[in-house]
């Protein structure tokens, strides 16, 4: 039995290959740049202080809350992963910072409002950053009490005041520290290097949260020695925070807010706004 075949049937040509596009994160700003961003993060502090200073009392006055129920639930042994877990989501809660560094560098009137009720460019995609954040800082909070039940077992934690002693005083302590320091840090890395460029990105610019991430993540890792340096001058602010009972959010966390937009803006390179528009075009 014969099969009747159709010659006549052409397939379709092949479409040449869309060609791999490479940019260059790399941005050669000397270390020094970081103090730089923090001086400017100052001046837009001191322009209109009232509106840095409420949000800045608000962000303090969350925090003291958030540590009072922590100790009030009974759940103090958490507090000082729950501490460092504050810089995880700070990115976060400095949104209406940036959008008064923003206003500012445009030179578009500011008010309290503008910085409460951001209007986000790339709309609920930073939604997404703020869940991954949270999960982050929750994975980390969990992981901090496996680390502590590796080194002293499955007993009930002992309180603030003698937990410090321990820590310092035995070697289990000083192993839990150091092994506590190294994970914390990986997790602080990670949160640090896919948010410090990400939320101000998804700010002014229409783009998505992974885009958004992976820029930040390239930026952070083609400029190491100035992003390190940037890093360390935020742990040691909030260190001075800490010391100070959380009081000293009121100015650092502001400051550092606007500093880190003016670090956006030097790192951020060209705008990719119309790629990127094209990508959300459903979000419009």
């Amino acid at each position: 039995m014969a099969i009747a075949r159709n010659t006549d049937v052409q397939l379709p040509p092949v479409l040449p290959p869309i060609p791999a596009t490479r940019r260059d994160w790399r941005r050669h700003v000397p270390p020094a740049a970081a103090f730089g961003w923090l001086s400017a993060g100052w001046r837009d502090f001191v322009r209109q202080p009232g509106l840095s200073l409420i949000y800045g009392i608000a962000v303090f006055a969350v925090s003291l809350l958030v540590v009072y129920s922590i100790f009030n639930l009974g759940y103090d042994y958490i507090l000082f992963p729950a501490l460092s877990g504050f810089l995880v989501i700070a990115p976060l809660a400095a949104t209406g910072l940036y959008e008064k560094s923003r206003r500012l560098a445009a030179g578009e009137p500011v008010t309290l409002a503008n910085m409460l009720f951001v209007r986000i460019r790339s709309g609920g995609q930073i939604v997404f950053v703020g869940l991954l954040l949270c999960l982050l800082m929750v994975l980390w909070n969990r992981s901090a009490i496996l680390i502590y039940a590796l080194f002293f077992g499955l007993r009930p934690f002992s309180g603030l005041d003698t937990i410090v002693p321990v820590l310092i005083g035995t070697p289990s302590g000083w192993a839990l520290l150091i092994v506590g320091s190294l994970i914390g840090g990986l997790f602080a890395a990670f949160s640090f290097a896919i948010s410090v460029f990400a939320v101000p990105r998804l700010l002014d610019e229409r783009t998505d949260a992974l885009t958004a991430m992976g820029q930040s993540m390239a930026l952070v890792w083609n400029n190491l020695p100035v992003m390190l340096t940037w890093a360390a001058i935020i742990v040691c602010l909030f260190g001075l925070c800490v010391l100070t009972g959380l009081i000293g959010l009121i100015i650092v966390f502001p400051v550092l807010g606007h500093a880190t937009w003016h670090a956006f803006s030097a790192m951020r390179g060209p705008r990719t706004e119309a790629a990127d528009g094209e990508a959300v075009g459903a979000l419009a």
